[in-house]
């Protein structure tokens, strides 16, 4: 078959992908499909969200199944992109089936459809990729019959970029298993020159070298806007007044879930349609928030990042964030959602002044110093056995989802390896990178100077963003605030303004106790483990806010900062403390008159001790016991064992193994106790992993308390 009825087969099968007759490949798409299918090539495809990558990797799969290839593996990061895969492959009549944490009850069933060809294309999560079971059992029989493999944003696989994914990098090992002559296509849209290289240098290990398909990253649907407002309550105001402007659905990004869970709730009081969609939503209701923003039944999902990459809306309107993301190159992947099959879209940013506190707060995934891996590394060969993530807490001070990610990165690395029953050590050697590491923390450092730029700068916004992505042809849009003039009215009424301030206002979470000791204290010579018994437990407390909303959060983190003056409890939050207790008397279980199920009143307030800052929080217990005409009963007493207060964000084991004996009841205070049965208030600054809270409360209720119910001025999160 000569290039033009290859060219002609090709269009046949865009038409049925898209639905539309006549439709045909670009030129740079198609230049892409002959590179798959004619000569069988190694192709990195770095090209604008929305460009029609699916296209692609779908059209070269139909051609190759008809010439006799295997199935096609697309490895792809989010189930949301792998729901509006497989419908598009389907109306191609392409048989496209995923694996992921979903529908484990049908992976048997998909290996077998493969094995036997009953399978065009599988859709596998990177993260299975080191699933034991998978990349021992399944991995080599895929590696081995595969047709071509798709790597969907394949930014993820360089450490160099700003979202860099370990298990992405299980794929050279697919890759060097593959037999000669299968293609590969990478593709993502977000990729600067250094990530570009590092990718490509990748997808040619032992192929030769991989074919680069670099295009412009101008997006002309985009408007480009900055709106500056004066604080939290002004930004989520001007949503309420402006929300309906902006054309069709969309998506609002928020930095955190406790700001994205504030606007939400905000929102649905102003009579708007909006839903949550956070790493805190449960999967069932994320996959009806995608099919409601989808179908336009809402005017837009309130998200975190858990919104990203992927998730495919031709038609969305416009996309607003709440707060400035870290990295532009993340900014421009999240707004890349937007104006794909329609003329206009609105791109707003609405920077806050909290928002480089909150990427302080989020900023410890730096790969670990080397004395940390080090001793990780002792503890695997030290064992002698697999050791899970839990075991390996108690041995080595670092927190879960940081140890879980450099353990990856060491497995890539070949110094450790994932197998049932968690990890061991290969016994091989290992260099700690230093030079690597600290050039990707500088990287971090630049990509957030990056983003203050973006708000200030006076020049082309688009521009600006091509050009981090080392976008060559960057040219001013015309069509942004800068160029173009600045169109967003920036103003909110007065009626707007009170309520936004009244939600932001409105102090009080939930703070859920610690019911099961951490894994391994026994090994640490602490005689915990299994559940807390339930006399042994602190109840269900309260927090004024979370550090991470964008209401009381930006007020307690001045306060709560390391380097804040320790003084008495502003009159304020005090104020609001003594709200929250009000509140929760009256909540189902409380102890206010007629209150459903009450319970007994408490009968005095308890403060934790503070070396950092026992002003602070003697005088908030001091006030409360005063203002709710409590008897104050004492403050527990620090022994100064353990070092409590230096590990504040270790992992649980080791924050544990600190607290164990860090306090104890005075005679003073067991006496008040014994002399005053019933529930305590337990009276503290900031909970992060509640343990303190835990061990405070198991002291508490050993020497008599019936209850303890905890009020924190903070939660994490």
């Amino acid at each position: 078959m000569d290039n033009l009825e290859l060219r002609t087969e090709a269009d046949a099968i865009l038409a049925e992908l898209v639905g539309a007759p006549g439709a045909r490949l670009r030129e740079d798409q198609w230049q892409a499909v002959a590179a798959l299918v004619e000569e069988r090539r190694r192709a990195l495809v770095v090209q604008r969200t929305g460009w029609g990558k699916s296209a692609v990797y779908f059209v070269a799969t139909a051609l190759l199944r008809r010439r006799g290839s295997g199935p096609t593996v697309i490895v792809s990061p989010l189930l949301a992109l792998m729901r509006n895969q497989v419908e598009a492959a389907e109306r191609a009549g392409i048989q496209a089936r995923t694996i992921n944490s979903a529908n484990p009850e049908e992976w048997e069933t998909i290996y077998k459809e493969v094995e036997h060809g009953e399978t065009d294309v599988l859709l596998v999560s990177p993260e299975r990729l080191n699933s034991v079971d998978f990349r021992d059992q399944v991995l080599p029989k895929l590696a081995a019959t595969t047709g071509l493999l798709v790597v969907d944003e394949a930014h993820c696989i360089s450490d160099w970029g700003h979202d860099f994914r370990p298990d992405y990098r299980r794929l050279r090992a697919m890759l060097g298993d593959l037999a000669p002559g299968v293609p590969v296509l990478a593709t993502t849209a977000t990729a600067n020159a250094r990530v570009t290289a590092d990718v490509a240098e990748q997808l040619g290990t032992g192929a030769g070298e991989a074919l680069v398909l670099r295009g412009s990253l101008e997006r002309e649907s985009l408007r480009l806007g900055v709106v500056r407002l004066p604080d939290a309550a002004h930004r989520l105001a001007w949503l309420a007044e402006h929300l309906d402007e902006l054309p069709g659905s969309g998506i609002i990004y928020a930095l955190t879930v406790a700001a994205a869970e504030e606007a939400t709730a905000f929102l649905r009081q102003r009579g708007f349609t909006v839903d949550s969609y956070t790493g805190r939503t449960e999967n069932a209701d994320r996959l009806q928030a995608e099919v409601d923003l989808q179908q336009n039944r809402v005017k837009a999902l309130v998200a975190t990042s858990a919104l990203g990459m992927g998730f495919d809306k031709p038609d969305l309107g416009f996309v607003v964030h709440l707060g400035s993301p870290s990295s532009p190159i993340a900014y421009y992947q999240q707004v890349g959602r937007a104006g794909r099959g329609v003329e206009h879209a609105e791109v707003l940013l609405l920077p806050g002044k909290e928002d480089e506190a909150i990427w302080r707060y989020f900023a410890d995934t730096a790969f670990p110093p080397e004395a940390q891996v080090r001793q990780t590394l002792a503890a695997l060969a030290d064992a002698g056995r697999p050791l899970s993530v839990p075991a390996l807490e108690a041995l080595v001070d670092l927190r879960r989802t940081r140890l879980e990610t450099m353990l990856k990165v060491l497995d890539v690395d070949g110094a450790v390896k994932r197998v049932k029953g968690g990890w061991e050590s290969t016994g091989r050697p290992w260099t700690y990178d230093t030079e690597r590491y600290a050039w990707v923390a500088r990287q971090r450092a630049t990509e957030q100077q990056a983003m203050r730029d973006y708000v200030s700068t006076t020049d082309c916004r688009m521009e600006f963003l091509r050009r981090q992505l080392d976008d060559e042809g960057a040219v001013p849009c015309g069509r942004c605030d800068n160029c173009a003039g600045a169109w967003i009215d920036a103003s909110v009424s007065t009626e707007a303004l009170t309520g936004a301030t009244k939600e932001l206002d409105r102090p009080g979470v939930e703070v859920e106790p610690r019911r099961m000791w951490p894994t391994g204290m026994p090994a640490l010579g602490i005689d915990l483990k299994g559940r807390i018994p339930a006399r042994e437990q602190c109840s269900t407390g309260r927090a004024l806010g979370r550090l991470s909303d964008i209401g009381w959060g930006n007020r307690l983190r001045p306060l709560l900062a390391e380097n804040a003056p320790d003084g008495p409890v502003p009159d304020d939050v005090l104020k609001a403390a003594v709200s929250v207790l009000a509140d929760w008397a009256r909540s189902p279980g409380g102890w206010a008159p007629n209150v459903p199920d009450a319970s007994p009143r408490p009968v005095g307030v308890v403060a934790v001790p503070s070396l950092a800052r026992p002003q602070l929080v003697g005088s908030l217990a001091q006030g409360i016991a005063t203002i709710g005409r409590l008897p104050f009963l004492g403050t527990l007493t620090y022994t100064g064992q353990g070092g409590a207060h230096a590990v504040r964000r270790s992992n649980s084991a080791q924050r544990l193994r600190a607290l164990s004996a860090a306090f104890a009841v005075s005679e003073e205070l067991a006496d008040a106790l014994a002399a005053a049965p019933g529930p305590v208030l337990l009276v503290d600054d900031y909970t992060d992993s509640g343990w303190t809270l835990a061990v405070a409360a198991r002291l508490l209720r050993r020497a008599g308390g019936e209850a303890v119910l905890p009020l924190v001025l903070a939660a994490a999160g």
